[in-house]
């Protein structure tokens, strides 16, 4: 904080404080006109309701002036009093360090247990689950949901299915959050409008999908194309993260008009690498509750078990 501004911050609790104990002081000494009945005159409802003057009660004072000595030993103590610092020395961010500090050396315990294990085998423990979870929903969440059902409008995969773009292992999906994931789709509006209808319409009855075959036929040669990376069956190739055209899960939705979208425009999708953000324990943590979002019926190894 600068001078300027340490000043003006002091300027404004000298003046809070001090018009507040004036009046503090003031208060229970100022002399009100009295009636001889004990009110101060002032009369609603046609003399029903009067208004009576009574002292301050003892408790109400002893308590505000108990207020105003806790203030200004706080002020003392913290910093609150512009630039001052306190006498105890206390900050925020030393709190806030000293807090995470502590709980970095709870979960340490933990997280050398965890290494021990497998993603897999990890999945299968209600410590990591709860763990990965808060993890999920902190840095996941945003493209994938919460429960991990994925969105179509920016291609982010379900992550509940079994059906996985890039391998759904332990060691794939770990490689996955530390390195990230960056997928092509190249455009192909240059085959003409016609024949990437007619392609839209091949793909459709790869997964049995209700098409026009006389369409579908006509697209099945230009598939040739497209064999290169989704294969001359359309079952996608994990190496390349080319997704299964023969099923019915689609990682930019399903319908003509998206599967004529994605072959005229293209798809490009992105999958940020975690590595700078987690460390490697978390990243196993979290990769151990997406193999468990898939597989929710995995139970916990006996030696896992143990080792609790």
């Amino acid at each position: 904080m600068s001078t300027g501004w340490s000043l003006w911050v002091m300027f404004l609790i000298v003046l809070n404080l001090g018009i507040t104990l004036f009046l503090f002081l003031w208060g229970p000494r100022a002399k009100i006109p009295v009636l001889p009945d004990g009110t101060s005159g002032h009369v609603w409802a046609h003399g029903v309701l009067r208004e009576g003057v009574r002292k301050l009660p003892l408790w109400w004072l002893l308590f505000s002036g108990a207020m105003f000595v806790v203030g200004f030993v706080y002020l003392a103590l913290y910093p609150g009093f512009g630039n001052h610092k306190g006498i105890l020395g206390w900050t925020a961010h030393g709190e806030l360090a000293r807090d995470v500090a502590a709980n970095d050396a709870k979960l340490d315990e933990l997280l050398v247990r965890f290494r021990q294990y497998p993603v897999e085998q990890l999945a299968g423990d209600p410590s990591v689950i709860q763990m990965g979870k808060q993890l999920f929903l902190d840095n996941c969440e945003a493209c994938h949901g919460r429960e991990g059902r994925g969105n179509t409008l920016l291609g982010a995969p379900n992550l509940t299915d079994h059906d996985w773009l890039y391998g759904g292992d332990g060691k794939a999906i770990l490689t996955s959050i530390q390195n990230g994931r960056a997928g092509v789709m190249p455009p192909w509006a240059s085959l003409g409008e016609q024949n990437v209808k007619n392609l839209a319409q091949y793909v459709l009855s790869l997964s049995g999908a209700p098409h026009d075959a006389a369409m579908a036929a006509a697209g099945q040669p230009l598939f040739a194309t497209c064999a290169a990376c989704h294969g001359p069956e359309g079952k996608g190739n994990q190496a390349l993260g080319a997704p299964n055209l023969t099923d019915t899960i689609w990682l930019h939705g399903g319908t003509v008009a998206d599967i004529e979208r994605t072959i005229g425009g293209g798809r490009q999708g992105a999958m940020p690498a975690w590595s700078s953000r987690l460390t490697e324990d978390q990243m196993r943590v979290l990769a151990a509750y997406v193999y468990h979002l898939a597989h929710p019926a995995t139970a916990a190894a006996p030696d896992a078990q143990a080792a609790r």
